[in-house]
């Protein structure tokens, strides 16, 4: 690689790092055919380097780092003082191609600041796209990141080659897109999320390839006062209207000469990870946006315990469960059951009656789990409704824990 390309990798990956919508997952498995180049798998898709060596799924650039937005919390908005760079189409085709071969990596995510137009800017995108299917027979992921500003046919042409496509929110309200982004359209956002969902809707029923793994998207957390409560019920409203696969919660980074409108400190990264908590339970849990709010106090979620411990503490009246007998909906409601563990337990319990021990083998976080459950040999007592419960339970600063 000459030294001109590596520089320009040098800045265009560190530039994309802030990205964090970006995931094989959903993406359908194929492998590549005669004179064909790649693969997917189910399992995701794995060694990916940066050029400061940490190890990725994808090889994941911008295509450039100039843009004509000035939005505040972009390190990378018109008025910010970094380094610039822009490949060319070529450039990011050779790249991956080349990369694929040193088996460095199995896929491509793609996005971009906006130069000349939305326009234009999306069309190199998909060219981008276009040209690795077409004319290298490049069968690995690829993960496009759209821009919702550009024409609808534009957008509709990226998802015939993308394996994902994604929108980024970027802010849950308009009022903060108007005071952070005031550029950027909040209706405008979710109509072209609306459009990328009916084509792919399209898609599944006309047995066609349009965007196979689902669009994402992402939020930033902290750079405004918005309330875990209101991130959530943004989440919940999205996964419902458009049918997200995922919505990526990325804790706000304080840049080089921000604006005096930012805060000057970064959320605790403890809050990123309870959001994931609390989307979690909505996409495998069977909780409502209602249940998870209800699991906050004064609209943010507790550092020290999860949600869904938060969640059964404030409703200590619908617990104990008892494994052997509850429904599969107040089990997954335990803390400390997952959802691989609750259909183990109903799998089980119709062939014999299960004790504590039984649960133990089929959960690893029996001790969160002791004082909301009831088994064949065991009743928790009071446990359930004693005042220390919560302190009993708190989870060690550096665990991080996903229940």
């Amino acid at each position: 690689m000459d030294e001109a390309l590596a520089k320009k990798l040098r800045i265009l990956a560190d530039a994309a790092k802030y990205d964090a919508s970006c995931s094989s997952s959903g993406a359908p498995k194929r492998k590549a055919g005669k004179d064909e180049l790649g693969s997917t798998t189910g399992s995701g898709i794995c060694h990916a380097y940066t050029p400061d060596g940490r190890c990725i799924s994808l090889l994941k650039i911008l295509l450039t780092n100039y843009c004509l937005f000035d939005c505040a919390y972009c390190i990378n908005r018109r008025s910010s003082n970094v380094q610039r760079a822009r490949f060319s189409v070529q450039e990011v085709v050779t790249l991956t191609v080349e990369f694929y071969k040193r088996n460095y990596i199995e896929g491509l995510f793609l996005s971009s600041g906006i130069i000349k137009s939305p326009d234009y800017t999306m069309e190199l995108l998909t060219r981008v796209a276009k040209s690795l299917r077409r004319d290298h027979g490049f069968r690995g992921y690829i993960h496009l990141k759209s821009i919702p500003e550009a024409s609808p046919w534009l957008i509709e042409e990226a998802g015939l080659y993308a394996d994902r496509l994604s929108i980024n929110v970027e802010l849950p309200t308009e009022a903060s897109l108007q005071t952070l982004a005031p550029e950027k359209d909040g209706a405008t956002i979710l109509n072209a999320m609306a459009q990328v969902a009916e084509r792919i809707v399209e898609a599944k029923a006309e047995r066609r390839r349009f965007s196979p793994a689902g669009q994402s998207t992402q939020v930033i957390v902290g750079a405004d006062a918005t309330t875990d409560e209101a991130l959530i019920r943004k989440s919940a409203h999205l996964y419902g209207s458009v049918g997200l696969k995922r919505v990526y919660y990325s804790a706000f980074s304080p840049i080089p000469e921000g604006s005096g409108i930012l805060p000057l400190k970064a959320p605790p990264l403890q809050r990123e990870h309870r959001l994931y908590q609390a989307d979690w339970l909505i996409r495998y849990y069977d909780f409502s946006a209602d249940d998870v709010a209800d699991a906050a106090d004064d609209g943010m979620f507790s550092l020290d315990i999860d949600p869904k411990l938060a969640w059964a503490l404030k409703n200590r009246h619908r617990f104990p469960v008892d494994v052997n007998t509850g429904d599969r909906e107040m089990l997954l409601r335990v803390p400390g059951l997952g959802a691989r563990a609750v259909d183990k337990i109903i799998k089980a319990r119709r062939h014999t009656r299960l004790r504590l021990d039984d649960v133990a083998r089929l959960s690893s976080a029996l001790k969160r789990a002791r004082p909301f459950l009831i088994a064949a040999d065991y009743t928790p007592g009071g446990l359930t409704d004693r005042l220390d419960l919560r302190s009993r339970l708190v989870e060690p600063a550096q665990q991080l824990s996903l229940f």
